[in-house]
């Protein structure tokens, strides 16, 4: 019987080239967000990677507010932005129907809590002028 010297891993490998293929499609869909929002366009964009720690607040074209894509009234939100540390990172996705009062309104509810470190998502307007 002959004795085996090296482990062979090559099935090995062959398994972890699937699950990785398996995860760059769905990390693809995930970062692509649950709510559909209709991004505004902007010139001057800078591109930032996803941070894990940020919280996310939407609004749609119907005036909903989510927070990490759970719906809430404002109510709730201002309550629940009341506990954050001032510190924390907040990303908001508005989208370009909404009207600006209720993007106003989300920002004075941040303004009024302290909380600065925010970005906004918008899509790079890629037209000639």
């Amino acid at each position: 019987m002959k004795k085996f010297d090296e482990i062979n891993i090559i099935p090995f490998i062959d398994i972890m080239l699937v699950l990785l293929a398996i995860v760059l499609v769905t990390a693809s869909f995930i970062s692509q967000g649950k709510i559909p929002v209709n991004i505004p366009k902007a010139t001057t964009t800078q591109a930032m990677k996803a941070d894990e720690l940020a919280k996310l607040l939407t609004i749609t074209e119907n005036n909903e507010f989510y927070f990490n894509d759970q719906p809430m009234t404002k109510e709730a939100l201002t309550a629940e932005i009341a506990t954050w540390d001032k510190t924390q990172k907040v990303t908001l996705k508005v989208d370009s129907a909404v009207a600006f009062e209720k993007f106003v309104e989300l920002t004075d509810v941040l303004s009024a809590n302290e909380i600065k470190n925010v970005a906004i998502v918008t899509k790079k307007d890629t037209s000639k002028k």
